[in-house]
């Protein structure tokens, strides 16, 4: 018997945006010191309106939307210097909670995996740099699906990929309506905020302590 175990990746592997603010790190608190951008503008103005609308869907690269939004927010370099900050500076990984999760990975019947609103970049850094992919199975991720999660097509884009399962998947995420969204699809899906909303899930506790 298998089972897949999946993970939203802000708020829950990496201390970054969290549904719950008081929670969140903010990645671009010293932004207009560091690179003379204004954070709330560039939340306002790039984040909640092209961003959002079409580069986390993968509708338009995030580079070609940062070359036509960062001059009007008064930066004229190379777009790249904003890409590498931005990545650089939103990579706080949550390790225990990895370190927990690697102790599941020696187990051949779970495999793993991760579910997540991201854009290619971020999505191949993530991946790549911070070595999720030594980790993880797969990476489902919005602009991948072409969908944000939760809708139904980015869990049957999923779930297609994982295939069938003997045992409900179980979905770990920091957001109430993602979390809504995995159970109406009919996942096991649990709130993260804490280490142990991860190791004490009795599912999880009962392999932890086999290892």
């Amino acid at each position: 018997m298998t089972k897949a175990i999946i993970f939203d990746i802000d708020g829950v592997l990496v201390h970054g945006y969290h549904a719950r603010p008081e929670l969140q790190p903010r990645w671009d608190e010293n932004l207009l010191g560091d690179l003379g951008i204004d954070p709330e503008r560039f939340r306002n103005e790039f984040i909640y309106d092209v961003f959002i609308k079409k580069v986390i869907v993968g509708e338009m690269a995030l580079v070609d939307a940062l070359e036509r939004v960062l001059p009007t927010l008064g930066f004229n370099r190379s777009p790249m210097i904003l890409v590498h900050y931005w990545l650089s500076h939103d990579s706080e990984i949550n390790q225990p909670l990895l370190d927990a999760i690697a102790r599941l990975k020696a187990d051949s019947d779970i495999r793993l995996f991760l579910a997540t609103n991201q854009e290619h970049l971020r999505a191949h850094w993530l991946w790549q740099t911070l070595g999720l992919g030594d980790l993880f199975e797969d990476m489902f991720y919005s602009a991948r699906v072409g969908v944000l999660k939760p809708e139904k097509a980015f869990f049957d884009f999923a779930a297609a990929r994982i295939g069938p399962q003997d045992e409900q998947p179980l979905f770990f995420d920091d957001t109430p309506k993602m979390i809504d969204g995995a159970r109406s699809y009919g996942w096991e899906a649990v709130p993260f905020n804490t280490l142990e909303d991860f190791t004490l899930h009795p599912w999880v506790a009962a392999r932890l302590a086999q290892t």
